[in-house]
């Protein structure tokens, strides 16, 4: 009896390891098959839950008719996305290939002043004798580490290509977070009832944290670099600043990295009064003395509850986002890990000491209302 006990355990023991076997390896396989579109999933997600909000005013004022507002909402997101972003995209790509031809020539060099910077009143001639030297000092150092460059050529074509597939991936998602505004509340209640097994204590406390963390990062963080992106590659664009895309996306990265927009715009505008008349460069100026200065009205103002999320955690984010999915990842990325910080953040306080997560108050509950 004794040893059909044991063969019989052991038979059991095999088919288990056999069912585990088989389940990790349909596991894995399905990863495989859904990680194309986990970019596209997620961005459709973050839209979803920044927007849901706007979404359910909206529906409300049209007499709680949720699919016209649904509608609505993603024909004005399509509308962004195929006119200024577009419009700002190929400028990028067409920089970025340019970029990519002077590193692989060896003929990246920095542009000489102009010669109506001599006729600047008191510091024409000094700012023409310091902007003459280093382009002459800059461009003597690029010509001699110009070998070593022409390596990363290869990459940055490979970046530029990807932003015309990013544009595709973001209007799908776009297409597909319509289609998520009708189905938040029910996928909002099942996470929680998935937390809830997983975590019984106060699981509902984080999923409103993880939902008040989107909101916040891409509506303070992401939303307001890419209005601040657009309307700098906009009014670069009207003032004929070459590869005004390649700047714009340049403001847009120091913008969500938090340092500000002022290398890129402080230099535009000198080019502008250096190069321009006096009654188109003063308005250029002021339009884009506000545009660099807006994230400070604008970041109170979205950010008003704020979270502790460092800096650092959004720039890593942004980083391997861009090296994990290209130009979708670079929203991706600080959204994901800023989420993370703050969920592992508030499990850390509630273990040590039962600190009350911060209240997603009202505009938290909206997106489960109902179920």
């Amino acid at each position: 009896m004794r040893v059909l006990r044991q063969i019989k355990s052991g038979d059991e023991i095999i088919q288990l390891a056999i069912r585990l076997a088989l389940l990790t390896f349909l596991l894995y396989w399905s990863f495989v098959l859904v990680r194309p579109f986990i970019p596209i999933l997620a961005w459709s997600m973050v839209l979803t839950v920044a927007l849901y909000p706007t979404y359910n005013w909206l529906s409300v004022q049209l007499g709680d008719r949720p699919k016209p507002a649904a509608v609505v909402i993603t024909v004005i997101n399509l509308a962004i996305i195929i006119g200024p972003v577009t419009w700002i995209g190929f400028g990028l790509i067409d920089g970025l290939q340019d970029f990519a031809d002077q590193l692989g020539a060896g003929t990246l060099a920095v542009p000489s002043p102009p010669d109506g910077v001599k006729d600047w009143p008191i510091i024409g001639a000094r700012v023409y004798s310091l902007w003459d030297q280093a382009a002459t000092n800059l461009g003597a150092v690029l010509g001699e580490v110009a070998p070593h460059l022409k390596p990363l050529a290869g990459p940055v074509l490979a970046f530029a290509s990807s932003a015309g597939v990013g544009t595709l991936k973001f209007i799908v998602s776009v297409a597909l977070s319509g289609f998520l505004f009708l189905y938040g509340p029910r996928f909002v209640a099942a996470t929680r009832r998935i937390q809830a097994r997983l975590m019984a204590q106060r699981s509902q406390d984080f999923v409103a944290l993880a939902g008040l963390t989107i909101r916040t990062v891409s509506q303070g963080v992401i939303g307001v670099a890419v209005l601040q992106s657009l309307l700098a590659g906009i009014g670069l664009k009207l003032a004929g600043v070459p590869h005004a895309g390649l700047l714009a996306f340049a403001v847009l990265i120091l913008a969500i990295l938090q340092i500000g927009s002022a290398i890129v715009l402080i230099p535009v505008i000198i080019w502008i009064w250096a190069t321009k008349d006096f009654a188109v460069a003063l308005p250029l100026t002021i339009y884009l003395l506000i545009v660099g200065l807006a994230d400070n009205i604008l970041k109170p103002m979205l950010m008003g509850r704020g979270l502790s999320t460092p800096m650092l955690v959004i720039f890593i984010g942004v980083l391997g986002g861009m090296l994990a999915h290209g130009i979708v990842g670079l929203f991706i990325g600080p959204i994901i890990l800023a989420v993370a910080w703050e969920l592992m953040t508030a499990w850390i306080q509630e273990d040590q000491a039962g600190v009350i997560l911060p209240d997603a108050g009202s505009d938290g509950e909206k997106l489960v209302a109902k179920d």
